[in-house]
């Protein structure tokens, strides 16, 4: 063979080969293609489809509720039944309350009790205030709130993280036009009494040719000829926003112009006071929510509910709804020593031994156990510790209060039981108080159990 047709078979050959492999590269790439889109689609198809409706909420209304239900594992084996939990500390406030403050909020707003741009108020030592202090924002308004000058501090801290404007007050009977709550009332017909002046003189502004209206209903200025003072609506609008109360060191209370700085400032558009107490929107939060989901969440299969009360709202809410479902479901408050619930529900009078002549606190309202009704002094810190323990579940006082009646309950219906209660709220608000050593140690209360041998 000549070296020329040599070199020309030579040439063949590699552009066969070469050829070969192109294809077999194509063959191969479409292959890693085909089997990569399979694979893709087929780890799709085993993903779980989610609505954009269901897995994106509007705003941080829309986390509230929906809360999981929780077995709580060393409860159940311990008692025999199934103990169940409403993990309401994962609302996005941090607490059950969440669903009472967006229901008072939207409530009022829908009626017109308050406006975008109000101020709402609250006297409150617990969590309530907490709720509203961040739904009023996500709403558009304030929130002003009063509390007792012995309320633990880290409440008063995240009030005011969040924008609220706190007063603090000397704990006083609720009779006393000074208690917390009475206060809060007050400041709410005072900021819709500053509203109203500053809207009357406005209007007599514009009469005058000074100010006109503007789309939005509000008035702005024509000439400078009179630059509007914040303070100066006059001195029956001044008279009107006094009220705050001062303590002086010896104790007593004054009054003060303490409101200056929220419920008088131009913007304000009235006050709204929640008043969690007597709002039926308290129940109904609870009516129309937790129950619901809770009847869900079980399948309707739950023989008891407990829980402690505060306002009574969690309670009555959610016992209402379920024994509508199925009036054998049985309902339970848990109440501490030192409360006079059981003895208004046994015997029609709201009376303790501890609120007996000369047995009362030098002051009635220093309290650990904030959250669970302010006027008791309680030593159920053990089942907190237990929880955290035995769970890794970092409960506040109320929650562990519910727990306690969780296990009274399942105790009283015997095994085989299943039993819903509520954790309202985690441990972190009851930092320096309810989880301090050094605190408890100079109540004499150390808590040491390492089973439930504190329950008796």
């Amino acid at each position: 063979m000549s070296p020329a047709m040599s070199n020309n078979s030579g040439a063949v050959v590699a552009a066969a080969a070469a050829a070969t492999a192109a294809f077999t590269i194509v063959i191969l790439s479409h292959f890693i293609f085909s089997n990569r889109k399979n694979c893709r689609e087929k780890t799709h198809s085993s993903l779980p489809k989610f609505s954009r409706s269901k897995s994106v909420a509007d705003g941080v209304i829309g986390v509230i509720g929906n809360t999981p239900l929780i077995k709580i594992n060393s409860l159940s084996e311990a008692t025999g039944c199934e103990i169940l939990a409403k993990a309401e500390f994962l609302n996005p406030g941090g607490s059950v309350k969440d669903r009472v403050a967006e229901k008072i909020i939207q409530e009022a707003l829908q009626s017109g009790d308050l406006v975008k741009g109000g101020v709402v108020t609250e006297g409150s030592a617990g969590s309530t205030a907490i709720s509203l202090a961040m739904v009023a924002q996500a709403y558009g308004c304030k929130c002003h709130v009063v509390i007792p000058d012995d309320a633990a501090i880290e409440k008063a801290q995240i009030l005011e993280a969040l924008g609220a404007t706190v007063e603090r007050v000397r704990p006083v009977s609720i009779t006393h036009k000074d208690h917390f709550v009475n206060v809060a009332r007050r400041r709410a017909v005072e900021a819709t009494d500053y509203a109203k002046e500053r809207e009357a003189q406005e209007v007599r502004r514009a009469s005058k040719g000074e100010v006109k209206p503007c789309e939005n209903g509000e008035f702005k200025e024509i000439s400078d000829c009179y630059p509007y003072p914040c303070d100066s609506i006059g001195s029956a609008l001044d008279d009107a926003i006094r009220g705050g109360t001062q303590i002086n060191p010896n104790g007593q209370v004054k009054e003060s112009s303490y409101l200056r700085t929220e419920l008088s400032r131009d913007e304000c558009k009235g006050g709204f006071f929640a008043d969690q107490f007597e709002n039926l929107a308290n129940f109904r939060a609870h009516y129309e929510g937790t129950g619901p989901e809770i009847w869900e969440q079980t399948g309707g299969n739950l023989h008891a509910f407990v829980a402690a009360a505060g306002t009574g709202g969690t309670l009555a809410g959610i016992s209402h709804f379920l024994q509508d479902q199925n009036p054998d479901i049985k309902c339970f408050l848990i109440d501490p020593p030192g409360s006079g619930l059981f003895n208004k529900v046994t015997r029609g009078v709201l009376y303790t031994r501890e609120e007996a002549e000369g047995k009362r606190l030098k002051n009635p309202f220093d309290t650990i156990t904030e959250g669970i009704g302010i006027n008791r002094l309680t030593k159920n810190f053990q089942m907190a510790r237990f929880l955290m323990k035995n769970d890794g579940l970092f409960v506040g006082s109320s929650s562990a209060m519910n727990c306690v009646g969780a296990v009274r309950v399942a105790g009283l219906l015997g095994p085989g039981h299943t039993i819903v209660t509520i954790l309202c709220d985690s441990g972190m608000r009851h930092l320096s108080k309810f989880y301090n050593p050094q605190y408890l140690s100079a109540h004499s209360l150390t808590p040491c159990a390492s089973a439930l041998e504190f329950l008796g």
